[in-house]
């Protein structure tokens, strides 16, 4: 039975290793220009082939972003690029402007094209337009309920990606001028500010000065962007639907958030091939999201009728756990090297995540320097030698997890 791959975020080199590592089939990622996030870490053009070469490697896919809605000036710098990607033979581009997609077609025609969600396709005729343009795979708008994701899947005839996690943008697929008229940061250029997750006060003009919040109650709420998609519990449904790949979002998130994140569909999905019929949600996956910064999780606009909850009573982030360090090395004798990420001490009680859902507690031990002399506490940015529980391999994760009060 063929799966829909797994398509995760790689917003810099050390993410698109881990994305590797913990399961992706398949990243998405950027250089400085033309695409949708300009301010992520992104890929020089040495880089991309690096990338290149260690997806080929593993037997992954790379597509690259080039979804940013052009000005005449950008054209011709963007026909300079193409003509230095093509010997970089990349599985895809994603585009949104039809300019682009132009541009593709006339410098590199042989390359497979899939469509932004920035293009916003919400019914089966804009996908057979653009599948006679030359686009391959469609990312369907967020707007989108399962009932209709399955009809274009039907009459379309060709591939879809979904988006099934991380934030949701208030704007009309993404489409989001507030970022321009208040900062001078172009969304539709990759400098989005977001300013949808800021909080605001409405203003009467007979009474200047009295501002009134806007918010549900005291704690303060972000009306515009109130919750982030979850849709690990319907992936049987998505799959049923037609979903081609499964993607989630967040080039700009952290390295654990790609990791967490990233194994915890890579179980679901490999769950549901082995028994279709039986795949049920296990709770350890919704623990383990929970365990991700987040605003409160939603299902978003996938069951037609069903409230968007654009004005949730509390919609701050949660964060019950924090990321403290990377495996670098580990030796046959428990000790390992450990990159850190935050701060921690001796005695402490972590957990050490890897993939394939491994994890587990344990107590912090000595912390010695690569030199072996005594360390008080482990410290961002600095290496150390400490003691891991068995089978922890380079590219795991420590982290701190509290309970919510």
């Amino acid at each position: 039975m063929a799966l829909p791959e797994l398509l995760v975020p790689a917003g810099d080199p050390a993410k698109l290793r881990t994305a590797l590592d913990y399961g992706a089939d398949a990243v998405y990622l950027g250089t400085d220009r033309f695409g949708l996030r300009a301010l992520a870490g992104n890929f020089t053009l040495p880089q991309l082939a690096e990338a290149r070469a260690l997806t080929r490697q593993r037997g992954k896919r790379l597509y690259l972003t080039l979804n940013a809605y052009l000005r005449p000036d950008d054209l011709a710098p963007l026909g300079d690029l193409l003509q230095e990607l093509r010997p970089l033979d990349l599985d895809a581009y994603i585009v949104s402007d039809p300019g682009v997609l132009s541009l593709v077609r006339r410098i590199d025609p042989q390359r497979p094209i899939h469509l932004s969600t920035q293009a916003n396709t919400t019914n089966a005729a804009a996908a057979a337009f653009w599948r006679d343009a030359g686009v391959s795979r469609i990312n369907l708008a967020r707007e989108l309920n399962l009932a209709e994701i399955a009809e274009i899947g039907r009459i379309a005839g060709m591939e879809l990606e979904i988006f099934v996690h991380g934030a949701m943008c208030v704007a009309w697929s993404g489409r989001c001028l507030l970022s321009a008229a208040l900062t001078g940061r172009s969304a539709n250029k990759g400098a989005c500010a977001h300013p949808c997750r800021w909080g605001y006060a409405l203003m009467e003009e007979t009474r200047p000065g009295e501002y009134f919040p806007i918010e549900e109650d005291g704690r303060g709420t972000y009306i515009l962007n109130s919750r982030d998609l979850c849709l690990i519990e319907h992936l049987p449904e998505l799959i049923r639907a037609g979903a081609t790949s499964l993607k989630v979002e967040g080039r700009m998130k952290s390295l654990y958030y790609v990791a967490a994140v990233t194994r915890v569909y890579r179980a679901a999905i490999d769950r549901y091939l082995e028994n279709p019929r039986g795949w049920r949600c296990d709770p350890e996956w919704l623990e383990e999201l929970d365990k991700v910064s987040h605003r409160p999780y939603d299902t978003g606009f996938l069951f037609a009728g069903a409230d968007a909850r654009v004005h949730p009573g509390d919609s701050k982030y949660r964060r019950t756990c924090d990321f403290l360090g990377v495996v670098l090395e580990s030796h046959p004798e428990g000790s390992a090297l450990v990159e850190g990420r935050g701060r921690f001490f001796p005695g402490e009680e972590l957990e050490i995540i890897g993939p394939a859902m491994r994890q587990a507690r344990f107590s912090v031990g000595e912390l010695l320097s690569p030199e072996g002399i005594p360390l008080p506490a482990a410290q961002p940015n600095a290496k150390i030698m400490m003691n891991l529980p068995d089978g922890a391999r380079p590219g795991d994760l420590l982290r701190r997890c509290r309970r919510e009060m």
